[in-house]
């Protein structure tokens, strides 16, 4: 389900994101909406996605997501609706590979944690995802890629 998990040292990266807190049923819908509307300020502004889009969520709450939805981006993003410049700081984390359909991350985030906590590592509250490889690189899910990484506690 998750490939082997490594420790790796990530560079900040200046992105295009929008802010969300929702509950957690609205993230079907709430998710693909973002995404649109970062894309759509990007190329409005003579802009292009640098990278795959990320999710760096915040903290765990079982009921919400509270995270920054970006896409890594090479120059300075205008304020534009809900989108805002910001980054995906540098960090040191501990991450994994999952293969398959989106509807199977929380599988893959419950043996991602098992294994966290089964090799002894300890992580603070900010958890992301990246979006490697998804819907636009082909209707298989079998063939989609998200990386999944949490930062290591200091």
């Amino acid at each position: 389900m998750i490939e082997e998990l490594e420790i790796r040292r990530t560079e900040t990266e200046p992105a295009a994101v929008i802010h969300l807190t929702i509950p957690r049923r609205e993230m079907q819908q709430a998710f693909p909406e973002a995404v649109h509307e970062i894309l759509d300020a990007l190329k409005a502004q003579g802009l292009a996605p640098a990278g795959p889009p990320f999710a760096r969520h915040f903290r765990r709450d079982p009921d919400a997501f509270d995270f920054d939805l970006g896409f890594p981006i090479d120059g300075d993003v205008a304020p534009q609706g809900r989108v805002k410049p910001g980054t995906l700081p540098a960090a040191k984390v501990v991450r994994t590979i999952y293969q398959g359909p989106y509807e199977g991350l929380p599988d893959a985030w419950h043996v991602f944690v098992e294994r966290i906590r089964a090799e002894g590592h300890r992580v603070g509250e900010e958890f992301r995802e990246r979006y490697v490889r998804g819907p636009e690189a082909g209707p298989d899910p079998a063939a989609w890629r998200t990386e999944l990484s949490w930062r290591l506690a200091d």
